[in-house]
């Protein structure tokens, strides 16, 4: 069995960080498998070296280690835009020219605009351009994106399920999150895309990440099965949150690791608190 700690770069650990990580060496270590550590480093505009190297420190300190060479997303592009042109060949992408002031216009036009547990959905506006229209643009427009047609995704795989070990099993829902994006003309890859593809590259067999990324588990599964890769089993786990009950954030720097240890707090604290 294999797990994986997948921070992003953009900021110091805290508490939160640091319950994941916790679960996800704990499920390893229990069944006398590997934990993996992995940098989602796409987002070159807020990633900074210095926080790769924190991390690292944070994790030794309280007491985790990991297989091999951390993992950098940014050394897979290649792999990203391998799988967009899979997803191209399957007619399940669109290019999208939206704005986000488009978009946020043609939702509160549309009486009944779509929502989603993360708020409103895009409206599909460039999935109704026809093949011509598509053509004269993307000849004008480079900041494009490119969606997942989610209608069309789910109409190629059929039904689908996941297994979560404390939510259950669950159906997937292709509309839940709409058409998400898949890849930008920035940043040639999502979340979305990336993830799967690097569970599938490091043989990821237990995937372990917070509740509020429960939805996204339903897009996942598509892309799974859209470019036949393995299914991993998932473990959602409820968040730490403050006193007022909302998730911990990079920007509350009382909750760093870096700042509980030069409070005088130590790993067993730590280790204490998350429990």
């Amino acid at each position: 069995m294999t797990t994986r700690f997948a921070p992003s770069p953009t900021g110091l650990l805290h508490l939160g960080h640091a319950y994941a990580a916790i679960v996800a060496h704990k499920l390893a270590h229990e069944a006398n498998g590997t934990f993996l550590l992995r940098f989602e480093d796409i987002d070159h505009s807020r990633v900074r070296e210095e926080f790769y190297a924190a991390i690292e420190s944070d994790l030794r300190w309280i007491g985790l280690d990991w297989t091999g060479t951390p993992l950098r997303q940014t050394d897979r592009l290649p792999a990203y835009a391998a799988a967009i042109e899979q997803l191209k060949a399957a007619q399940v992408l669109y290019p999208c020219f939206c704005t986000r002031r488009d978009i946020a216009e043609e939702s509160a036009r549309i009486t009944k605009a779509p929502h989603g547990p993360e708020g409103p959905l895009y409206p599909g506006t460039c999935r109704q351009l026809s093949a011509t229209q598509r053509s004269d643009l993307l000849a004008i427009d480079t900041a494009h994106c490119w969606r997942l047609h989610a209608t069309a995704a789910s109409q190629l795989t059929g039904p689908l399920s996941f297994s979560d070990q404390l939510h259950g099993t669950a159906p997937v829902d292709p509309s839940l999150l709409g058409d998400v994006i898949l890849a930008r003309k920035d940043i040639a890859t999502s979340y979305h895309l990336a993830v799967v593809v690097d569970d599938a590259f490091q043989q990821i067999s237990l995937v372990t990440r917070g509740e509020d990324l429960l939805p996204s588990t339903h897009v996942h599964r598509l892309l799974q099965s859209l470019l036949h890769l393995p299914e991993p089993s998932y473990h959602h786990h409820p968040l730490i949150t403050d006193a007022q009950g909302q998730r911990l954030a990079k920007r509350d720097e009382s909750k760093t690791l870096q700042s509980l240890r030069a409070s005088g707090q130590t790993p067993k604290n730590i280790l204490q608190t998350v429990a």
